[in-house]
């Protein structure tokens, strides 16, 4: 080609100037484009000719008089147009099917693909070497030279990250763009599929003991407080009830401080939010922070002021309290509405469920009942009977019993779904929680569930995420500055209490672990090593004595084996109901961690007279006790001009030729101080004490 175009090669190794290999760049691209439109072209034609339902003629040879004279003396044949047609279309089909499947296997791979129009390549946070070259069409060799040269040693089946992966591509006239693992596309055909109106989905919220579980108690008319240890909610309930022939459905979440978390979980997944504030009690720190969760979730605020039947109730202080926090209520010429009730007596309860639902007719809540469910977990847990649990939230589309599903690293497909009085359903419609089996894992709590076409396809997507989140994890590992490698040795010389937690259900587990590692201070770090649901098994045993780990039980027990390997190789267990004992006792645990610290104080102080020298005993210092008192086997210090000389033990006390375990203050002794030779008439011998600071 270069003769050709009039450069003279002699060999293949010759080097091509600047300018000579721009033309040869722009000639090949001149071809490459000529090449792709009568492809383009060609397709169309194709396409035109099956679109019509006809044949495509093509240029043919003429031909000779007897071929047609052979063609005449055969038998003549009907040959029918529109089944000829109709092949004709399904062959086109065939073939464009084809080229489309070569074309992908050629630009597509697993976590890449190219929109060859915009020439932009769609990429996931990190991929091997080998299917970058193969989306680039380059050899896998091209690719590793080029990491090379940015610094980064890589073998065929390594994977690179995103940043990488960008530079090498910009080199090849692309750009790139990150691909979401996490999210699922939906198809088009969903979208205005039966949109109707839903239920509105309603957290409560507020300070513990303010009675929130108490008011749903009433509004359900069953008793769920009776099955909480401590009186206290501590998993996240999400309950259906009927109003005014209308479906209204409540999230309750804990009010206590560790529930942060669940707290912040609930106003994300809901529609309204119902704080419930003591009339007797007012504005409380776990009240601000559901005030500011909700906030932070953009959705309505609903005020019940609880406990008003109480002889002591105020609730026009909490009115006032309140818009401290910027909630003016209605009364005060706000737009949040405030509703007293009383929970124990049923009070002022049809007006705030009335409030609700003139809230959610404001708001116009649908959603799509139609097309592939979606939502949001809720809780997760794992039951001896039916397995691998967790409660779902649906939030648009119908869930249905043998379902595909993925929700964040997590697949499978529904075996069986329960509402939250464990009776069997077949399916749940948007804002109706349900409790779901058949997840292969445990799911995290607050991951989106979304229902997919079948079980390879969620597999493969769950797959994909796990692979993105472990190449992000690979990312981090071995990249530390010297900040960060500062900060390391200053962890090093810390003390560390690992712990291993197991509870019963995944909301829980990640409350207690956020508590607890939040506990760590200047001298001690809270190291949770391992978290998980489910019972104590002989894995954690086994992972506690290789770690130095205390095992933290939050209602859950270890079976007889563990509870056996765990006394033989003294691994300590503690096991807990209730959550504020379970970080009360790690408090503890802490404080017996520290080095206490000691300070010097002074006991009594002699003045030296004289100085003897006693062979094979050393310097005995003939003093008068000048104040307190000197004890044998106290520290010493020798004080000359206000300088120490020398500090060490009080090896021996004597009074004339006496030993003496003390000699108080005016009376002389013989003082021998361990390592301290140097004293001299004049001096001030010091004894002290060490004490806890």
């Amino acid at each position: 080609m270069l003769n050709d175009m009039g450069y003279e090669i002699k060999t293949h190794m010759s080097v091509l100037e600047d300018d000579v290999y721009d033309k040869v760049k722009k000639k090949l691209s001149k071809e490459k484009e000529e090449i792709k439109k009568k492809l383009i072209e060609k397709k169309r034609h194709y396409a035109e000719h099956a679109k019509k339902g006809q044949p495509i003629r093509e240029n043919k040879r003429k031909k000779k008089f007897s071929e047609k004279k052979k063609k005449k003396e055969k038998r003549e044949v009907h040959i029918d147009e529109k089944v000829v047609a109709e092949n004709v279309k399904k062959t086109l089909q065939k073939l464009e099917m084809g080229e489309k499947r070569r074309k992908k296997y050629k630009k597509e791979t697993k976590h890449a693909q190219i929109e060859e129009e915009s020439n932009i390549l769609h990429v996931s946070s990190s991929i091997p070497v080998t299917e970058l070259a193969e989306i680039l069409d380059v050899k896998p060799s091209e690719i590793i030279k080029k990491c090379l040269v940015l610094g980064v040693v890589s073998t065929l089946n390594q994977r690179i990250d995103y940043d990488i992966i960008e530079m090498i591509a910009d080199e090849y006239g692309y750009k790139t763009k990150l691909l979401n693992e996490f999210e699922i596309k939906e198809k088009e055909e969903e979208e205005n599929i039966d949109v109707r109106e839903r239920p509105p989905v309603v957290t409560i919220m507020g300070h513990v003991d303010h009675g929130k579980t108490s008011l749903l108690d009433y509004i359900r008319k069953s008793h769920v407080t009776a099955t909480e240890s401590g009186g206290i909610t501590q998993h996240i309930g999400a309950y259906v009830v009927n109003h005014n022939d209308k479906k209204i459905t409540f999230i309750d979440t804990p009010g206590h401080e560790a529930f942060t978390a669940m707290r912040a979980r609930g106003a994300n997944v809901t529609d309204i939010v119902v704080i419930v504030v003591a009339a007797d009690d007012s504005v409380m720190p776990q009240t601000v922070e559901s005030i500011n969760h909700a906030k932070a979730a953009g959705v309505p605020i609903i005020i019940a002021i609880n406990k008003v039947d109480l002889p002591q109730a105020n609730p026009d202080k909490v009115k006032q309290d309140l818009t401290s926090y910027n909630v003016v209520v209605e009364d005060f010429g706000g737009d949040v509405i405030a509703v007293p009730v009383s929970a124990k007596t049923g009070l002022g309860v049809d007006e705030l469920l009335d409030a609700i639902q003139l809230q959610a007719e404001l708001m116009e809540i649908e959603a799509h009942y139609g097309g592939y469910a979606r939502g949001v977990v809720l809780e997760s847990k794992i039951d001896k009977g039916k397995g691998k649990l967790a409660t779902i939230l649906v939030k648009k589309g119908t869930l249905k019993v043998n379902d595909a599903f993925v929700a964040g690293f997590v697949s499978g497909r529904v075996k069986a779904m329960y509402d939250e009085y464990s009776r069997r359903v077949k399916e749940a419609s948007p804002s109706i929680p349900v409790e779901i089996a058949g997840f292969n894992e445990v799911p995290e709590v607050g991951d989106v569930f979304q229902v997919v076409e079948n079980e390879k396809e969620a597999r493969n997507i769950a797959r994909s995420r796990k692979l993105a989140i472990d190449g992000q994890k690979k990312k981090t590992i071995g990249v530390v500055s010297f900040e960060q490698l500062q900060k390391e040795l200053e962890r090093s010389e810390k003390k560390q209490l690992n712990l291993i937690l197991k509870g019963d259900v995944a909301g829980s587990v990640e409350a207690l672990s956020d508590v607890f590692e939040r506990l760590s201070n200047e001298d001690i770090i809270v190291n949770v090593i391992h978290k998980d649901v489910g019972t104590i098994t002989e894995s954690d045993i086994l992972l506690a004595r290789a770690s130095n780990a205390v095992i933290i039980g939050f209602k859950v027990k270890p079976d007889a084996k563990s509870r056996t390997i765990a006394a033989r190789n003294k691994i300590e267990i503690r096991l807990y109901n209730i959550i504020y004992n379970a970080i009360e006792d790690v408090e503890k645990v802490i404080k017996g961690l520290y080095e206490p610290e000691f300070i010097d104080v002074k006991i009594g102080e002699a003045i030296v007279r004289s100085v003897f020298k006693v062979s094979k005993v050393g310097t005995i210092a003939g003093s008068y006790v000048k104040e307190g008192y000197i004890e044998r086997d106290t520290q010493a210090k020798v004080i000359r001009e206000g300088e120490e000389i020398c500090a060490g033990k009080i090896v021996t006390l004597k009074h004339f030729t006496e030993d003496r375990k003390k000699i108080d203050k005016g009376l002389e002794c013989g003082i021998k101080i361990d390592k301290c030779e140097d004293i001299q008439e004049g001096d001030v011998i010091r004894a002290f004490i060490k004490e806890q600071k």
